[in-house]
């Protein structure tokens, strides 16, 4: 189609064979291409003109200003040319396939493009590329063309009614006229081909019957025959894809045609076994009426054909039939074939699952190009295999499991359909320590029990796979439900958490360690020793049982970024200074070539050089009105055609049977593919102003949809304009990383995190240089704090940040402590749980003012407060009332360490986050002015505030901030006393390129990707000398953090590795629990582990006079980390991972000597408060910070040596209060308990083993006892353990000695006497407690060993002793 100045009344009879070839002023459209006097202009231009069908458009258009215009169904496909001579006539070629044409009705164009001299109103109203108001800024040209567009409307509606009265398929009612943008977008061709209702008695029709999947492949391999709904016509082409197939059965798909109609149709087993009317291409062969009559047919076998792959037919107009694949034809197959005939498919064997296709000419470029790869070698990816020992699923599996995802995924396939036989194993053996973890990615709540996991001495080549590994009976180690089993029999019935109540998106994990001992891990917490004596050569086993539908093997790859990346832009580096406020990351649910790692951050196609598709991501969870969603490309492969899709969705993740690409899915699906908007897989616009296939490494794509119902994208940052308008709320946002695309990360753009306020005077800049301090003036963010009016059962401590339950589930409500903004999110963590209660945690908002009343007037369960909404397990509750049922999650099943949070959003919703992951309304209605509320009811005892709220600073920060030059008087009053300060350290120049300096370079910020963030010292150390930095800020969207050491390298000529743990020479370093010389490991389990340092937390280096090097935490010595330093190095500190900034620490070296916490409220420790840039707090250390301390491993030993079973003892909760250890914590010494309060000490030197405390034993009023220290002789541990009591020496079978002479008619009795102190000093005395000899095996060395008993006394069943001094005060007597 074109214009031309030719005058049809003067040209040569015969007219020119093609279009083309005119001449003298001509323009043609031809395919995609625009021809000007039969030579191309342009190569790409719009919509390709081959691919129509019947019904669709074309239209042409010559503006006032000379440019030419095409439109197909309507849409504009932009500007073709300009200049065009004013007098032009259009020109039709019915070429090749198209035989006949019907002129549209003009009156609706003639309107469209009424009063062109006053500006250019018909260009921009006829491409529908921007809204009405920016058409013009002239009110009256406004008016003139809003009357234009009701009476092209008017006409446009009164077409489509009668094209609809009349039965024609069209796309849209005017070539020119939409109503914004994306008017027509929903009057597609409604008569695509798709499947037909009847079919095959296994198949399941979805996707708008345009995908067919066989249920039970693995039981079952016929009887999946489907065809067309409607009969092919001539020349059209039927191409399905094969979207699953199953490595179980022989044979494959057919294909073919029949004149049988699908209406009337017996449908057989197999299509080959109808007589009549059917020619089917079967493996290399063609079956006529099931008889071969061609066995070589083309160049490819239909057995040998795999996932993604197309078959196409077409009937051409003289009967003859041919095939094509990927694109490819493969000649004629057959010949004569009936008018009439449907298209028919037949999902045999290995085929289960088959989707028509529209034809993609990138998706058959990029099928050649794969099926080329696998022809020939990949030395690439050979290389790959041989290096790579990634633990893998083994392809050998359970009949009802598959392995999918390259073998890091396990499933089964029809999980509603049976429960058992998933059995699956790891691919290799084990490694001494490897951990093997799973994450459950789908489950079924129809069975009952759930995932299994364990270890097996079987190879998976060898084992005939039972129905369930527990029914294995030699070799086999499972965790199946809370108990451990070992060949078949329980070997523990109570151990650890219950799998049977794990849900989506846990881990469960086993490890042999290299001692032969087996312990399992629960979302990382060690349930403990579960077997000994564990052989080395061992499998992975997990059983896909009951609700476990399937698992992926966690690597620990996805918890640090690859460093392959780091010359690139990299893991969302544009921005990732930026904090990440926001909750946005990628789903955990993805296409089957996807990998999603970086704690959702990252999504990847790990195969990106030997698979294009398949690889769809999500974000998780719905995107509010006018949030942007983010991405930075970061990897590409030059191997395919296409890159990178994006757009909306309505679907849920949990919902979507992930395709092959988004474009597949023709419902509430709105994607940009290259420079095409696509609504439901159909294209409604061409040439958007932004062309996706052009972008490259370091682009940014984001996608919005804005509170009018339009969606935008966003090129780096810019507007690219509406694509398309009429979007629904509440929808997802999508990544297809096809072709091209191999690697993208979300960007958080939230704004900049500011450590000072950079709006400050002059005066108070010049305060901050010269004391060294970083002063936080304007803190961005408050971390949420409880109410401290709570239910009477509830104590609120930490300032606020915890709540805990004291007896029983009632009057047990605790609030926040400031009404919640719209869309603040108030979220806590669960800290305890009591089994022996049933129910869980309550969350909602309420309008309650709990600040204005009194601890015994608060209200004791919710359904008594005034206005409050809640959610109880999966129920939604308004003032007592049930308002809506299975609302996500239980949360009966929430469990220790998990998340809970609650908010309000814009339009007066109550909404639920669990565990990050949003799940919808809950209810509506709700007002401003609420406040979250939490009821600890059921088995929760405990939770802590997680979350934060940007806020304004309180008067005490606004008195601090007014106050600087007080501030600065106070800190040189304090130096002029004449201590020495440190200010004299600071951070060299060379530095990483990630990272900046500032306040005279005390202080480093990482404000960039995770690496390349290495800082040194400007001067060299000195011996005895303590260089000692503070973490001041966390990012926890990585893992690893600091690195510290040491070099000889000069930060004048060094240049620095991208990571410290790169510098292979003249370097001694210290990360994680490891020291590194040279890059070489030289020692390990060293001190605490560095990547669990906490904000507010010291590391030090320091040289002694021997040149060894020490490592300090918190003040405290480590010990020799290394020897021989040379006389000359710098320290070298390296902001990985988590850590993203450090500043020098302002305390001195005499307070290194002498470490312990002194008065919280000291001007030392406020100091020290300041200097933390972030608004986090200092935070405690866990009970038992570090792992490796040499005397918790000695006591350990001794109690071994005791031959005390383990099930006695909680062996999770052990805690060293040596020296060391005790200061790492920063405990008090002293604390009190019971009512009336008594003071106890914590046993400073010794090492806490507790107990188990069985069901019946546990007393609710505990809390209320005292705390004591009871020594007794080590002999007597197990007897007192066997009967559940103390006992005296006569009890044990000792005489017992007479004490002294009674001094009142009370104490002349003959009761034995137990002893008791409130500390441990006077209890472990050698009366008491009898030291016993132990011999270290490793070491030879001989110690004394002293044990006592850490008891809770009820208070009035003892007295204090009465002889004077300490001796009275530490002896409690108890008869």
């Amino acid at each position: 189609m074109g214009v031309t100045q030719c005058d049809p009344n003067l040209l040569e009879v015969p007219f020119p064979s093609s279009a083309t070839e005119l001449r003298e002023g001509t323009w043609i459209m031809s395919g995609n291409s625009i021809l000007k006097d039969g030579r191309s202009i342009n190569e790409n231009y719009g919509t390709d003109l081959d691919k129509l069908e019947e019904g669709d458009k074309v239209g042409v258009l010559r503006t006032a200003q000379g440019d030419l215009l095409f439109f197909v169904n309507g849409v504009s496909q932009g500007v073709a040319a300009t200049n065009l001579p004013q007098v032009v006539f259009a020109v039709i070629d019915m070429y090749g396939k198209c035989a006949q044409v019907t002129i549209m009705d003009n009156s609706v164009q003639e309107a469209r493009i009424h009063s062109n001299d006053l500006s250019n109103v018909a260009t921009a109203a006829a491409a529908a590329t921007t809204h009405l108001n920016s058409i013009t800024s002239n009110n009256s040209h406004n008016n003139i063309t809003n009357t234009n567009i009701q009476a092209a409307t008017a006409a446009a509606n009164a077409a489509v009614a009668a094209a609809t009265q009349s039965g024609i398929a069209i796309a849209s009612a005017s070539g020119l006229i939409a109503q914004g943008v994306g008017a027509s977008q929903g009057n597609f061709n409604n008569n695509k081909i798709r499947f037909h209702e009847r079919h095959g008695s296994l198949i399941k029709l979805i996707n708008n019957n345009r995908t067919a999947e066989r249920k039970r492949p693995f039981d079952e391999f016929n009887n999946g025959v489907v065809m067309t709904h409607r009969p092919i016509r001539d020349n059209e082409l039927f191409e399905i894809r094969l979207d699953r197939l199953v490595d179980k059965w022989s044979g494959s798909i057919e294909v073919g045609l029949t004149t049988h109609n699908p209406g009337q149709l017996e449908f057989p087993a197999t299509m080959t076994n109808l007589r009549n009317g059917t020619t089917m291409m079967s493996g290399c062969g063609i079956l006529t009426n099931g008889k071969g009559t061609r066995r070589e047919y083309g160049q490819f076998n239909l057995d040998e054909l795999a996932e993604g792959d197309r078959i196409g037919m077409i009937r051409k107009a003289n009967g003859n039939l041919h095939y094509f694949i990927n694109g490819l034809d493969q000649g004629v197959a057959a010949s004569r074939l009936p008018a009439q005939v449907w298209g028919v498919v037949d999902l045999y064997g290995m085929t289960v699952k088959v989707t028509i296709v529209d034809r993609d000419e990138r998706d058959e470029q990029n099928l050649i190009t794969r099926r080329a790869l696998a022809l020939r070698p990949n030395h690439e990816m050979i290389d790959l295999l041989q290096t790579s020992d990634r633990l893998l699923f083994h392809v050998a599996c359970g009949s009802h499991a598959a392995v999918i995802n390259t073998g890091l995924t396990a499933h089964r396939p029809n999980a509603s359909d049976d429960f058992n036989f998933g059995v699956v194993l790891t691919s290799r053996l084990l490694k001494p320590n490897e951990v093997f973890e799973v994450r459950l990615d789908k489950m079924v709540t129809k069975w009952a029990g759930s995932i299994e996991i364990g270890v097996t001495t079987h190879s998976p080549s060898d084992l005939e796979f039972p129905s369930t590994m527990t029914n294995v009976r030699s070799g086999t180690w499972m965790m199946t439900g809370n108990g451990v089993m070992h060949n078949g029999t329980t070997t523990i019935d109570a151990y650890g958490q219950n799998l049977d109540k794990l849900k989506v998106g846990d881990r469960v994990a086993v490890v042999r360690k290299e001692s032969g001992v087996l312990h399992f891990f629960v979302n990382s917490e060690d349930q403990g020793p579960a077997a000994t004596n564990v052989p080395e050569r061992i499998y992975g086993v997990i059983d896909l049982y009951g609700q476990a539908a399937q698992a992926t093997i966690i690597d620990l790859s996805d918890f640090r970024s690859p460093d392959g990346l780091e010359s690139n832009a990299t893991s969302a580096t544009l921005y990732s200074h930026l904090e990440a406020s926001t909750d946005l990351r990628f789903h955990h649910l993805h296409g089957r070539n996807a990998r999603i790692s970086n704690a959702g951050i990252t999504a990847s196609r790990p195969n990106a050089l030997s698979e294009f598709n398949d690889a769809i991501v999500m974000s998780n969870r719905p995107l509010k009105d006018g949030e942007l969603f983010e991405i930075q490309i970061e990897r590409m492969v030059e191997r395919w055609s296409g890159s990178i899709e994006a757009g909306v969705t309505l679907i849920r993740p949990e919902d979507l049977d992930f395709p092959n690409t988004m474009t597949d899915i023709d419902y509430d699906t709105w994607m940009l593919s290259g420079s095409a908007v696509m609504r439901d897989g159909q294209t409604i616009r061409n040439g958007y102003s932004c062309d996706l296939d052009s972008l490259s490494v370091g682009s940014r794509l984001g996608m919005m949809r804005a509170a009018d119902g339009t969606l935008h994208y966003t090129i780096n940052g810019e507007d690219q304009g509406i694509a398309i308008d009429n979007v629904p709320s509440g929808v997802y946002a999508v990544i297809d990383l096809y072709g091209v695309c191999g690697q993208a990360s979300v960007v958080h753009t939230s704004g900049p995190r500011a450590v000072v306020n950079t709006e400050n005077s002059m005066a108070s800049s010049q305060v901050m240089e010269s004391s060294q301090v970083s002063i936080q003036l304007g803190p961005e963010t408050v971390q949420h704090r409880f109410a401290m009016a709570t239910g009477n059962n509830v104590d609120v401590t930490n300032s606020g940040i915890t709540a805990k339950r004291k007896r029983n589930p009632s009057q047990c409500l605790v609030f926040s402590a400031h009404l919640l903004d719209v869309d603040e999110l108030f979220e806590v963590k669960i800290d305890e749980v009591d089994i022996m209660y049933s129910g869980g945690i309550k969350v909602g908002l309420t309008t309650f003012n709990a600040a204005g009343h009194e601890g015994n007037k608060i209200p004791h369960e919710l359904d008594q407060l005034h206005d409050c909404w809640w959610v109880d397990a999966t129920r939604v509750l308004k003032n007592g009332h049930t308002v809506k049922q299975n609302y996500g999650p239980c949360l009966e099943r929430l469990n220790t360490g998990e998340k809970l949070g609650v908010r309000r959003s814009q339009d007066g919703s109550m909404r639920v986050v669990i565990n990050g992951e949003d799940f919808g309304v809950a209810c509506n209605g709700l007002p401003s002015g609420v406040r979250a509320v939490f009821s600890l009811a059921g088995h929760t005892t405990g939770i802590s505030i997680t979350s934060s709220h940007k806020g304004a600073n309180t008067p005490q920060e606004e008195s601090q901030a007014s106050h600087m030059q007080d501030s600065l008087e106070n800190i040189l009053e304090k130096e002029g006393g004449g201590t020495e300060n440190t200010s004299q350290l600071e951070f060299h120049d060379n530095r990483g390129r990630n990272v900046t300096l500032c306040h005279s370079n005390t202080m480093a910020k990482r404000n960039d990707s995770y690496n390349q963030g290495i800082v040194m010292s400007a001067k060299p150390l000195q011996k005895n000398t303590l260089f000692q930095i503070m973490i001041s800020h966390l990012t926890p969207r990585w893992s690893s953090s600091l690195t510290v050491g040491l070099t000889s390298l000069s930060p004048d000529k060094i240049h620095l590795p991208v990571a410290l743990l790169h510098l292979k020479k003249e370097s001694w370093v210290i990360c994680g629990d490891g020291v590194y010389q040279n890059g070489t490991k030289v020692k390990t389990r060293y001190g605490p582990n560095l990547d669990s340092l906490l904000v507010g937390h010291s590391v030090g280096l320091l040289i002694d006079n021997e040149d060894r090097l020490h490592l300090y935490i918190n003040g405290v010595d480590q010990g020799v980390a290394c020897q021989d330093i040379p006389a000359k190095v710098f320290a070298v500190f390296d902001l990985y991972g988590k850590c993203d900034e450090i500043v020098i620490s302002n305390g001195e070296n005499d307070e290194v000597q002498d470490n312990t916490r002194r008065d919280v409220g000291s001007k030392e420790e406020k100091d020290s408060k300041n200097c933390m840039s972030s608004s986090q707090k200092l935070e405690m250390m866990p009970h038992q910070f570090s792992r490796n301390c040499e005397y918790l491993t000695l006591c350990s030993k001794f109690k071994t040596s005791m031959g005390l079973p383990n099930f006695f003892f909680d062996t999770s909760l052990v805690i060293c209060y040596c020296e060391t250890c005790h200061k790492l914590r920063g405990e008090e010494v002293i604390h009190s308990q019971g009512d009336p309060k008594k003071k106890y000490a914590l046993p400073i030197g010794w090492v806490k083993f507790p107990l188990k405390i069985q069901q019946k034993e546990v007393n609710e009023d505990r809390d209320l006892w005292h705390i004591a220290y009871h020594g007794t002789n080590p002999g007597w541990i197990r007897r007192m353990m066997d009967t559940g009591k103390l006992l005296t020496q006569g009890e044990v079978g000792l005489e017992r000695k007479k004490g002294p002479q009674a001094k009142s008619k009370e104490d002349d009795m003959d009761t034995p006497l137990i002893f008791f102190s409130p500390t441990i000093n006077y209890a472990g005395l050698e009366k008491f407690s009898p030291g016993k000899k132990f011999t270290n095996k490793q070491t030879g060395a001989g110690h004394i060993a002293r044990v006592a008993l850490m008891v809770s006394v009820e208070p009035g069943s003892y007295k204090v002793g009465e002889t004077q001094g300490l001796e009275g005060v530490n002896r409690w007597e108890a008869g």
